[in-house]
């Protein structure tokens, strides 16, 4: 395989949904098979079940068992799984629960290995997930583990919008409890470091929404605003972080205020997914900042509802894999641009 292309690697996700169909009708373009290799971590079984739902008979995957077998041109597959793989489309099981995490565990060795250079995850059930070797509410956590990073942050990117939030999945009833001067000031930093790194803008502007309705109206509604993320605000700003707000979450989508800034910092889950999935379904890509690998994936679950019916849209599948060697390359450049950095005071000849 050629060292220059970008190797993709991608995981099945649960086996019960709508992964491979995605994956497939993804992959079935030759447009991006001219551009990078995907290695699919997974099942040829379960994904040759898949594709005879889809009547995909133009489109088969090339069987391999390690990265640098892959075929520069084709769609590769590794089987992490074994020959009892049952799939029981729509359907939440112990089984497609566990296929999940061994193909996510085998891809992240090889990345640590450098056998491929962006991960893109399939769809999974936090739930079927769990287990004695998997005890994390989802891939961000797994990955932050994996990867050594002291803090991350999920980030949904469109080209119009891209909103990032405090806290993860945990319940709404813990929120205002994690929801600290510390915490919004870490965030505020990856959001700021990944838009200059990863996305390759100069002086982002982030917008900082209030926790409460109305952010708080002046302390009529809540104190959060102005005795944890005002505090906060005033902090990233003195550290260079062009951070405003903080906004009224009603008011700056319905009046698509939004527009203005590079980003938004939510403080919990809904608040910056509802309007953002709203908004942006089908061309919204989950993207993990504050990684040292790049990883992103779909927006949507594993929609068991859809499975099998040929229904479901690989539009998001589809962005998550350009956007993840979009990032790969601004972050290549900003690393190059900042390899030899002159020391303070010092002036190019150039």
């Amino acid at each position: 395989m050629e060292k220059s292309r970008i190797r993709i690697g991608i995981t099945q996700g649960d086996i019960n949904g709508i992964g491979y169909e995605v994956i497939i009708k993804t992959l079935m373009d030759q447009r991006l098979l001219d551009s990078c290799t995907p290695i699919v971590y997974g099942s040829p079984k379960a994904a040759a079940y898949h594709r005879k739902a889809l009547n995909a008979s133009n489109f088969s995957f090339h069987n391999i068992n390690h990265p640098s077998e892959a075929h520069a041109k084709r769609a590769n597959i590794i089987d992490c799984l074994d020959d009892n793989v049952r799939v029981e489309l729509g359907k939440s099981t112990e089984h497609s629960g566990e296929g999940s995490v061994r193909a996510l565990k085998r891809a992240v060795e090889d990345l640590k290995q450098d056998l491929f250079d962006v991960l893109i995850t399939g769809p999974i059930n936090k739930h079927n997930i769990q287990g004695d070797s998997f005890e994390f509410s989802g891939h961000t956590e797994y990955l932050a583990r994996e990867f050594g990073a002291e803090d991350v942050l999920m980030l949904m990117v469109s080209d119009i919008l891209k909103v990032a939030i405090v806290t993860g999945h945990v319940p709404v009833s813990e929120v205002p409890g994690l929801i600290t001067t510390e915490a919004v000031l870490s965030k505020l930093r990856i959001l700021h470091r990944t838009m200059i790194e990863d996305f390759a803008l100069t002086g982002p502007k982030i917008a900082v929404l209030g926790l409460n309705p109305h952010a708080g109206d002046q302390g009529l509604l809540g104190t959060e605003e102005s005795e944890i993320i005002i505090p906060a605000l005033k902090r990233a700003r003195e550290e260079g972080i062009m951070a405003l707000g903080p906004y009224p979450a009603d008011g700056f989508f319905g009046s698509e205020n939004f527009r203005k800034f590079d980003a938004v910092l939510a403080m919990y889950h809904d608040q910056g997914l509802a309007p953002f999935k709203a908004l942006m379904f089908d061309k919204g890509v989950n993207f993990t900042a504050g990684l040292p690998i790049i990883r992103t994936s779909p927006v949507h679950g594993t929609a068991y509802e859809l499975a099998g019916k040929d229904q479901a849209s690989p539009d998001s599948f589809r962005h998550a894999i350009y956007l993840a060697m979009d990032v790969l390359q601004n972050r290549n450049t900003y690393l190059e641009a900042n390899k030899n950095p002159l020391p303070v005071g010092e002036i190019s000849d150039n």
